[in-house]
């Protein structure tokens, strides 16, 4: 008899035992699937935002070469003119360079809110099919990265001005040993490729420092402000024109397709026998 209570009691505590390291075990393993979820859900967030600012950057490519293009420009007639000083021939130069600059980038963040407004058109097309019939309607042109967003013209134009920001603070930081009697070659390779990227902003304020007039570096980064609110407005007004086109081709098709539907419908006989009306003598 005690022998057999013993025996029920080590099976007892076997199946305990048993059942605490199966308990142990799920939990284990439901902690570190949901761990996996967790990090697959970072990951894809990481992966959604690295694309959106990938191709934001891809974006802002453009209209950073044309102000390149302007830097560039003021500082080769800088060097043609073999003068440092401010005079009205530079400021005119500076005006032109930006204002084309400026142009351009309104042109090309226009044509982006456009393009932007019609790959919007074509995911919510995606994501209706996909809500209704559980499979999203394949678009090979579609891109999410690509969407509308009114946040994005101005991150584009963010990307922009980055090297005018960059290299304004840069300038600031060595406006004294950029303007010294002797100026090292590690400065001089500074200048150099600050007026080849953000030369449209900088090649003014060296004249004005050259000049004597007490200005700073820093302050050009201000100008930064320009081909940001550029950018974010027209690509706004680019998706809102592209909008109000579609509509008003909607409006037209719907205007015809009624025109027709209300034009008097001609009968066809076809020649059967006692249904073509006699003509009149």
């Amino acid at each position: 008899m005690k022998s057999f209570v013993r025996q029920r009691g080590a099976q007892k505590e076997f199946i305990y035992t048993i059942s605490c390291f199966t308990i142990g075990f799920l939990r284990l393993t439901t902690k570190e699937t949901q761990e996996k979820k967790d990090m697959g859900m970072v990951a894809k967030k990481l992966k959604t935002f690295g694309g959106q600012a990938w191709q934001l950057f891809k974006s802002s490519i453009p209209s950073a070469l044309m102000y390149i293009c302007a830097g560039t420009t003021l500082m080769m007639l800088s060097l043609e003119q073999e003068q440092t000083y401010f005079d009205s021939g530079n400021f005119a130069w500076a005006i032109i360079c930006g204002l084309v600059a400026v142009a351009y980038n309104a042109f090309m963040s226009y044509g982006m809110g456009g393009n932007a407004y019609e790959m919007l058109v074509s995911g919510n097309i995606k994501r209706q099919t996909m809500d209704e019939y559980g499979s999203g309607f394949k678009m090979s042109s579609h891109k999410y990265a690509k969407e509308y967003r009114v946040w994005k013209g101005f991150a584009c134009g963010a990307f922009t001005a980055l090297y005018t920001i960059v290299f304004g603070v840069l300038f600031g930081c060595n406006q004294e040993a950029l303007h010294a009697q002797t100026v090292s070659s590690g400065y001089w390779a500074l200048t150099l490729i600050g007026f080849l990227l953000a030369g449209w902003t900088l090649v003014p304020f060296y004249h004005f420092i050259e000049s004597g007039i007490a200005v700073s570096y820093f302050v050009s980064c201000a100008f930064a402000i320009i081909p940001i609110l550029v950018s974010g407005v027209l690509y706004i007004l680019g998706a809102y024109g592209k909008r109000n086109k579609v509509i008003q081709q909607q409006l037209i098709a719907d205007r015809a397709a009624a025109a027709e539907a209300a034009k008097e419908k001609k009968i066809n006989y076809g020649g059967l026998p006692g249904t073509k009306p006699k003509k009149r003598k």
